[in-house]
């Protein structure tokens, strides 16, 4: 095939602006450090008038908002509430504004730390009261003046948020003459929420990084370079080597290899040709194509995939849902705690300053942060570290419920072979010549198996001659008239039936694996073909690799098809001849099983299970749609990677959890006996907070 020539390109005009949404809008939110901040978010714009639902993701830092009200009436209501909101767009840009002169916190919060090391230098060099406590107060009031405007929308919504707690300590410690302690407490906390910030917002980024793939312009045939988003489906578009493919589309013209590996997590070039299909994102790697797109921009794989792995991130798991009961009670606790600690102690006669005190350290005790953001952040880690991998997991409960299962089922055809019958062995005086044959009687037949032996005999390169009469038998075969022959082809019902008896051969290759189809004459057998289906070359000793995991193999096929396809994979329990129903009854009989099929075949079953897996779904809406997990390519060594990634997600929610809660145990029982300085208290705080995150954001190396 002869090189294509692509045109080409003249300058590209702008991108052309894109109207604003209605209805239902996203938008994202920045500043968030913990669940009590989403809620003050949420209740803050549900409050807007024409807004008639808000909900809010602290996992995914995002917000959803149905409603009549202006974007720039809600961006001014989160902003009030001393956090910044922006509509989410499917392609954010990055901002090359400083971030001193973009982030007015970020700004407030190294100002008050450079005041705060100011303050603590006077205060070393023994100067006067005058001069080190102002210095403090301006420190805290620069810094803190976010948590203070956070806590006070907070206290008009009854809500005990982290910033409350910590503008309450602060106060607190000013009022009783420890002004270095109060600045420590808010600057601390600035800081600490400000390094939490950005380690959130780096484990958030997946779905912008997916939709930074996608180019934003799509070069015509003309050479013109125009906005994806103006491209209808049906145009043809040029794609040189080394460009990545701007929207969903089949190749028209051309050979190349395709990196999906961004889409699918294959980590080898996939080979393209006319009739292939591309997935917009994905790198063309050495030569050009011409592509006819299938989809609009909007509703390209990519934009999919990360519309469904952003709602994922925001999922709640059944473990933070229940931390969200406990923090409801805890919380209150602890301040009413907090609270007769600075006031009974006084009436018995006791120091006023000492009591308040250890009060104040145990009221910085009360924020629930660190437990609360435990669970959240490595869901959002684990999500977008399984989308890297081409795993689409669904969400928090389908994370959890993945890492639980004991057991997983799988398919056979379809999903631990390709689905695509082969020939392997004929018997016959003659090979070539009775394959000729075969594949003239099955010319007209659309059955797998003699699709299969009419491609071994193009292969092969013979001429087949012209078939006439032909006639399927079905369930048992074809019949056809070749060359002035009645010919007869068919499985092991049609043999009996013609020869009285089943050669002895037919045993020797369903022993094998492979199904047998005979070649006839009247009751003369001419040749018997020896046909399976292809193992998936990373199928090889599958179970091996998902263990602990029991593999149950249900299939539809014969039993030593399935025993043979065991034989190779591992898998020790085989359930053979099984209908739809049967394989639901399996699955139910399994308990807390994973089942694992091609989305469509394997409904039933795969609604059944505990979690259903949905093989090669890149392109299936109904496999995206209706999956607990999709592996978007065909790669089963992405099971493993799956089970794996849901347990250690597990694992770092059980130690964030466990960690949280001993570090709470320990300052609050220690914080009542004056054991605990505010200084202590806040940055045990921030920093289990940080720890919780960054053990989370392991998941993403």
């Amino acid at each position: 095939m002869n090189p294509i020539e692509l045109p080409m390109a003249p300058t590209a005009p702008p991108p052309s602006p894109t109207p604003a949404s209605v209805g239902a809008r996203r938008f994202r939110v920045e500043g968030m450090d913990c669940g009590a901040c989403a809620k003050t978010v949420e209740q803050a714009v549900a409050a807007l008038p024409g807004v008639t639902s808000a909900q809010v993701s602290f996992g995914n830092g995002s917000m959803a908002v149905m409603g009549e009200a202006l974007d720039a009436t809600i961006t001014s209501a989160v902003a009030r509430a001393g956090y910044r909101a922006q509509p989410a767009t499917r392609r954010v840009v990055a901002d090359p504004t400083p971030f001193w002169r973009r982030d007015v916190r970020a700004l407030s919060t190294t100002l008050s730390v450079g005041l705060l090391a100011v303050a603590v230098v006077a205060s070393l060099a023994s100067a006067p009261r005058a001069v080190a406590e102002p210095l403090y107060l301006l420190s805290m009031a620069v810094g803190g003046w976010p948590i203070a405007r956070a806590a006070a929308l907070a206290l008009r919504r009854a809500r005990l948020d982290m910033n409350v707690l910590m503008a309450l300590a602060a106060v607190g410690a000013v009022g009783i003459g420890e002004y270095a302690e109060g600045a420590w407490v808010l600057v601390l906390f600035a800081v600490g929420t400000g390094l939490e910030g950005l380690a959130l917002e780096r484990s958030r980024r997946t779905v912008v990084s997916l939709m930074d793939l996608a180019p934003t312009r799509a070069r015509l045939m003309d050479g013109t370079l125009v906005p994806v988003e103006d491209v209808p489906a049906g145009t043809r578009i040029a794609i040189r080597a080394g460009e990545r493919i701007p929207l969903d589309a089949v190749v028209a013209d051309g050979a190349s290899s395709v990196d999906q590996a961004p889409i699918t997590g294959e980590s080898v070039p996939v080979d393209k040709q006319a009739g292939d299909e591309l997935f917009a994102g994905t790198l063309n790697t050495t030569g050009a194509l011409v592509a006819r797109t299938t989809r609009a921009a909007e509703d390209s794989t990519l934009s999919r995939v990360a519309a469904l792995v952003e709602e994922a991130q925001g999922s709640r798991a059944p473990a933070e849902r229940f931390i969200d009961r406990f923090a409801a009670f805890y919380t209150p606790i602890v301040f009413a705690a907090a609270l007769t600690l600075a006031t009974v102690p006084l009436l018995l006669g006791g120091d006023g300053d000492t009591w308040l005190y250890r009060a104040l350290a145990l009221l910085i005790v009360a924020c629930p942060c660190s437990l609360v953001i435990s669970v959240p952040v490595a869901v959002v880690s684990a999500v977008g570290s399984a989308a890297r991998r081409g795993i689409l997991i669904t969400g928090g409960q389908a994370l959890e419920d993945l890492a639980r299962v004991r057991a997983i089922a799988l398919d056979k055809t379809g999903t631990l072979t390709l689905g695509l019958p082969v020939l392997q062995r004929v018997v016959a005086p003659d090979e070539d010549h009775a394959l000729a044959l075969v594949a003239a009687v099955e010319a007209d037949s659309e059955h797998p198996l003699a699709a299969a032996l009419r491609r071994a005999a193009r292969d092969r390169g013979l001429a087949v001659p012209l078939a006439q009469r032909f006639v399927a038998l079905p369930g048992r075969g074809a019949t056809a008239t070749v060359d002035g022959r009645a010919l007869w082809a068919g499985g092991p019902r049609l043999m009996h039936d013609r020869l009285g008896q089943l050669p002895e051969v037919v045993a020797e290759l369903h022993a094998a694996g492979q199904t047998a189809i005979a070649l006839g004459e009247g009751d003369r057998l001419l040749a018997v073909f020896g046909l399976a289906d292809q193992l998936r070359p990373d199928a090889e000793d599958l179970a091996r690799r998902l263990q602990p995991l029991r593999a149950v193999m249900l299939t539809g096929d014969s039993e030593p098809v399935a025993r043979a396809v065991a034989r190779r994979t591992g898998i020790d329990e085989v359930h053979a001849g099984l209908l739809p129903a049967d394989k639901l009854a399996h699955v139910r009989d399994l308990g807390d099983v994973a089942m694992v099929g091609d989305g469509v075949n394997d409904a039933p079953a795969l609604a059944a299970a505990r979690v259903g897996i949905a093989m090669g779904a890149a392109g299936s809406d109904v496999a995206l749609a209706n999956a607990d997990v999709a592996l978007l390519s065909d790669r089963l060594g992405a099971l493993p990677e799956a089970f794996t990634l849901a347990r250690r997600a597990r694992s770092i929610m059980a130690v964030n959890v466990v960690a949280s809660l001993a570090v709470k145990a320990v300052f609050v029982a220690l914080a009542p006996f004056g054991l605990v300085t505010l200084v202590v208290a806040v940055a045990a705080d921030m920093g289990m907070s940080l720890l919780v995150t960054l053990n989370a954001m392991r998941q993403l190396r």
